[in-house]
């Protein structure tokens, strides 16, 4: 974390990793762990259930294993239909179930990752880390040597987004969906980054000698100092503003290159927050920007598992797009990846009440503000918040 806080004080992109790692470790390609490489041994014909978890703080995955097919039957902790594939992408803070049948002739297969880069403008970390599936097999033939498998180049959208379309909840009598088929409140917002003027006494190492920040409906979120879950039950004022905004404040391209009103590229900054009514059907549709550049944004809600009801890419149309939304069996999920310079909408019931963050799940652009808060009322009956423990430590 402390490369985020860095990046935050400085307005820079936080510096790149020096290695990615499976099981914590890096791996036999990076000089530093060739006797720690993690290995899993397999037996020829049995079949088995990976849970493979997006721990990376500011960078998104490939995942492949070589000269292997795999089935997908979660993500984020939700069933899914079956998918058969050789790749998933995963990013900080999802996961994904997956079912591995040892299939292959004896020997020695390389499990790699290496980033996901969707910005031009963004520096990675061009690594792969690697662990080893290894057959507990002695037979003459044994490939002693691994397999490295093919991955997707760096900025290979297509193969993420086959992977993303692809997956659709189970839909079963056991695991039923229940996404809303009408809404209650509908909310279009923004999430990209920009840039803000230094100031007097601030060291500014972003782009023009400026500093990067981050933005949801152009508000970059100010972190308070009293917890808003505390402020929102004790009806503390002045610790944040109620008033996020249900569109953006500008429409515009958001996805071009040209013409992007000036103010756009310093957002206002402030605690804004979205009060939701108890059990609303609520809408929420993400507009990437390319603003500073387009960006793969995985945008996590607490609190609560929500339907991907459709993405694309370009500017969404509220007429249009939804005639083709998924209402029938999307994929349920708790962090969705919005589309380099695209769209992304999801839908669920507000029926957890409290406060809840939304923000995106690269570190560093929830540092620079692209966050928000939903402050869910009460229910009925118990469905109300608690009153906080009497030794509850103060932060």
């Amino acid at each position: 974390m402390d490369v985020v806080y860095q990046a935050a004080l400085i307005g820079a992109a936080p510096n790149i990793s020096d290695a990615y790692t499976i099981n914590g470790q890096p791996g036999d390609l990076y000089p530093c762990s060739s006797s720690d490489t993690f290995k899993l041994q397999v037996t020829f014909g049995e079949t088995y259930l990976l849970r493979i978890v997006g721990a990376a703080l500011n960078t998104e995955l490939f995942f492949k294993i070589a000269d292997h097919e795999f089935i997908v039957v979660a993500v984020d902790a939700s069933y899914t239909k079956p998918y058969r594939t050789d790749v998933i992408m995963i990013t900080p803070g999802q996961t994904a179930d997956i079912l591995l049948t040892a299939n292959r002739a004896p020997g020695q297969y390389y499990m790699a990752a290496r980033a996901y880069s969707s910005s031009l403008a963004a520096p990675y970390d061009n690594t792969t880390t690697t662990a080893i599936l290894t057959y507990d097999s002695s037979t003459s033939t044994f490939q002693s040597e691994p397999l490295l498998p093919t991955l997707p180049l760096y900025n290979d959208t297509t193969a993420v987004t086959e992977f993303t379309t692809s997956l659709r909840s189970l839909a079963s009598s056991e695991h039923p969906v229940e996404v809303p088929q009408t809404i209650d409140e509908s909310i279009i917002t923004t999430v990209g980054l920009g840039l803000r003027p230094c100031l007097p006494d601030e060291t500014c190492q972003g782009p023009g000698g400026e500093k990067f920040i981050a933005s949801m409906n152009n508000i970059s979120f100010v972190f308070p100092t009293i917890s808003i879950l505390q402020a929102y039950y004790f009806a503390i004022n002045g610790v944040f503003n109620p008033e996020f905004p249900s569109n953006p404040p500008i429409e515009f391209d958001y996805t071009g290159s040209e013409n992007i009103p000036a103010d756009l590229w310093n957002p206002e900054s402030d605690t804004r927050v979205r009060v939701i009514i108890y059990d609303s059907n609520v809408q929420l549709v993400f507009q990437g920007t390319n603003i500073v550049s387009g960006e793969n944004h995985p945008m996590h809600l607490h609190g609560f598992d929500f339907y991907v009801v459709g993405e694309g890419f370009g500017n969404y149309d509220p007429l249009l797009h939804p005639l083709n939304f998924n209402l029938d069996d999307p994929p349920k999920r708790n962090t969705v990846g919005v589309p380099a310079n695209g769209w992304a909408a999801i839908r669920f019931k507000a029926n957890n009440p409290g406060a809840w963050f939304l923000h995106c799940h690269l570190d560093v652009h929830l540092m620079w503000g692209l966050t928000t808060v939903f402050l869910v009322t009460n229910g009925p009956g118990l469905l109300t918040l608690e009153a906080p423990p009497p030794d509850l430590p103060v932060c």
